[in-house]
């Protein structure tokens, strides 16, 4: 089933807020192998000018790709998660993700298209702290595969 392009431009409910803790920074800087002490220490952090430590720049994936999982589980929409891919990530910050955020997404389908049979997807994610402040957006592209010909 194609995907309706009705849906371009259609935004999605805020998540319920995601509380950034200096564990789950340091584990996530941990998996990437990033050393950066910004992501770990807290006088690192503050020597640069933060009031706690940050987060790397991919740290808000996880949570803008659950965002997006609102999309994706739209049966209206008419995508078949079973053929997605990831097809591309990038962010714009206005400021780093720090320890102690509470961070909400609100997703927005910017795109539906069909490009060499696939159907591609682009939602952004626009990502805000408890004073409604924008943190970052963030784009994620996802590419429903062509069905095989039987």
């Amino acid at each position: 089933m194609a995907l309706d392009q009705s849906f371009v431009g259609r935004s999605y409910p805020p998540t319920e807020p995601y509380e950034v803790g200096r564990e789950k920074i340091r584990e996530f800087a941990e998996a990437v192998g990033d050393a950066n002490p910004a992501y770990t220490d807290v006088e690192a952090a503050k020597a640069l000018g933060h009031p706690d430590v940050i987060a790397p720049p991919t740290f808000v994936f996880s949570i803008t790709f659950k965002a997006a999982g609102q999309v994706v589980a739209d049966p209206r929409l008419g995508l078949d998660y079973s053929r997605v891919v990831h097809g591309d990530q990038k962010f714009a910050y206005t400021r780093p993700v720090r320890a102690g955020d509470r961070l909400t997404v609100t997703s927005t389908i910017e795109t539906v298209r069909l490009m060499a049979g696939n159907e591609v997807l682009d939602i952004r994610g626009e990502v805000h702290d408890q004073d409604g402040e924008h943190v970052v957006t963030a784009w994620t592209k996802l590419v429903a595969r062509a069905a095989e010909e039987a």
